[in-house]
């Protein structure tokens, strides 16, 4: 039996504790989280303990940590977990700044730390059936991918102003994506941006709509356009033209029912947000991470990808602010 110690009885928490309980031959044993209830009421629905850090991180039962808590404790429990010879799992982003994320990725590597970063789009059913239809040369040799990424609404200002800025926390995804799909590294980025949805998101000094450009050191293009508002629901696409086609994925929807009457025709509207979007995707990475942890094999996203597309968030963020083009370090 595996027993797991998962830290944050949030929203991402509570999906990460169903997930992993559905998980044969492993166990939560504890969950930890700043608020007792929390802790309390999610460790009751999966027969779990609630504790502290030092207790969970020491107890030697305990092979694996879930991090699903807030991103300023990653890094620090990242750290710990590894010393103390535990598999991890941790939410994106790794920590906030490159440096310390760096940091982290040296003492995983040093402590031979089993370490998978949450980047779950790249475990999403349809996201995964594009990248092996790709890689099998459908339509030959990729040379440009388009992504669109809007969520329905903006988070609270006061989560944005902690966030560390619309590219380190919405578009690191897409930034993940951009280096899966395309197999590449980039060599320039130019990002811009405005704040068109609401002025608060302004005075707390960040942006709500971005548009990024990357080029790749093979030369291949990648656009990424973002929005923190879409009034029509999550909106999740994207194409990846090539020499001999294109493969394209478009949204999901609750139900596929489609709806003939004399005056239109009509579907459902797309999944709310990213909880009900991403559902299935949550599920398979961290049936992954288990299988990985019996197999022996390398997880698909590693503690190296959280920091390459941290790398990447930076570069844009400098690169809006300072209004140029940024030269990416090989």
């Amino acid at each position: 039996m595996t027993n797991v110690a998962i830290f944050g009885a949030g929203r991402i928490g509570k999906i990460h504790a169903s997930n992993v309980a559905r998980q044969p031959g492993v166990s939560l044993k504890y969950v930890v989280d700043v608020f007792p209830a929390a802790a309390t009421e999610l460790a009751s629905q999966h027969g779990a303990k609630t504790t502290d850090t030092e207790t969970a991180i020491g107890d030697p039962s305990v092979s694996a940590v879930v991090i699903a808590s807030s991103t300023d404790t990653h890094a620090d429990l990242i750290l710990r977990a590894a010393a103390a010879g535990k598999a991890i799992f941790c939410e994106k982003p790794v920590d906030l700044d490159v440096e310390r994320s760096r940091k982290c990725a040296e003492a995983v590597s040093k402590a031979g730390a089993a370490c998978m970063i949450g980047f779950n789009r790249r475990f999403d059913p349809t996201f995964a059936a594009l990248k092996a239809r790709l890689d099998a040369g459908e339509i030959g040799t990729p040379e440009m991918l388009i992504i669109t990424s809007r969520d329905p609404q903006a988070p609270p200002v006061a989560y944005i102003k902690a966030s560390g800025g619309i590219f380190r926390d919405m578009l690191i995804h897409d930034l993940d994506i951009f280096r899966w799909i395309l197999g590449d590294e980039a060599d320039s980025l130019h990002a811009t941006g405005s704040c068109l949805t609401d002025p608060a998101v302004a005075e707390a000094g960040d942006i709500d709509c971005t548009a990024v450009t990357i080029r790749t050191r093979r030369g291949l293009l990648c656009q990424i356009n973002t929005s923190r508002r879409a009034v029509y629901g999550y909106d999740q696409r994207f194409e990846v033209l090539g020499s001999k086609g294109m493969l394209q994925v478009g949204n999901v929807r609750p139900t596929e029912v489609v709806a003939y009457t004399d005056k239109a025709v009509s579907t459902d509207v797309l999944e709310p947000f990213f909880l009900q979007r991403y559902r299935a995707a949550y599920a398979a990475e961290m049936a992954h991470f288990f299988v990985v942890l019996e197999s022996g094999r390398s997880v698909l996203t590693s503690i190296t990808d959280g920091v390459r597309a941290l790398e990447l968030a930076d570069a844009a963020t400098r690169s809006w602010r300072e209004q140029k083009i940024i030269k990416l370090s090989p």
